[in-house]
């Protein structure tokens, strides 16, 4: 694979930046940061899955350095939020808000994971290095976002699946191009559906996952340091 066939419409890509942007800042000034904070925070919600997937994978400069749009997306979302955080919450209620990212975050995580996944094949990184890029490049914002904000990232928390649906749509879109012979914008779509199908139906739902030990099961006796 030499070209990146498939591409995610510009208009989306902008929408998602700045959505994936203003969840992050809406979590940095609820742990109280400052203004530099809150941009830090949006900058990694939103780019932090393309900027592990090029700089730490695929040792290229990142997405949103080259492009002139992406940081002042976030520098709008930052300030938007920054500034009208009290007025918004007043008049678009959370539920609101919460339902609009997960939409968001329900067509996009996909999107850019075939992206990533594209990106990674054009490098000859064999197929399970492939399918490692691309559930990193859709999950890795979120995760640097929490490891920052000093929250248990969701990724490692039980929760609705998303990382094992991702790479079962990741494998998926391995299949239908590597084996089917689907043409990979075709493929990218089916994959997108997919994925946002899967997500609709966890919520609606409720299929999560649950911790190895439970409250029920008590804690793991640790043995006493006989070295003080």
């Amino acid at each position: 694979m030499t070209d990146i066939v498939f591409r995610v419409p510009v208009l989306f890509e902008y929408a998602a930046t700045f959505i994936w942007a203003v969840s992050g800042a809406v979590v940095a000034i609820q742990k109280r940061f400052d203004i530099t904070g809150v941009f830090v925070i949006a900058l990694l919600s939103s780019s932090g899955g393309g900027l592990v997937r090029d700089a730490v994978f695929l040792q290229r400069t990142p997405s949103f350095l080259v492009s002139p749009v992406y940081l002042p997306i976030v520098v709008a979302a930052t300030l938007l939020m920054t500034l009208f955080t009290v007025t918004l919450t007043n008049v678009i209620r959370a539920e609101t808000v919460k339902k609009l990212v997960d939409v968001i975050d329900a067509l996009g995580t996909p999107a850019f994971a075939v992206v990533g996944m594209q990106l990674a094949a054009d490098h000859g990184i064999p197929i399970f290095g492939v399918l490692f890029v691309g559930v990193a490049n859709g999950v890795a914002g979120g995760l640097l976002r929490d490891v920052v904000v000093r929250d248990v990232p969701a990724l490692v928390r039980p929760g609705q699946f998303v990382s094992l649906m991702l790479l079962f749509a990741c494998a998926l879109f391995m299949v239908l191009t590597q084996r089917l012979g689907v043409d990979p914008p075709r493929a990218a779509w089916i994959t997108v559906g997919t994925y946002f199908v899967l997500r609709v139906l966890a919520v609606r739902f409720n299929w999560q996952s649950r911790p190895i030990l439970s409250d029920t099961d008590g804690a793991v006796s640790v043995p006493p340091d006989t070295h003080a």
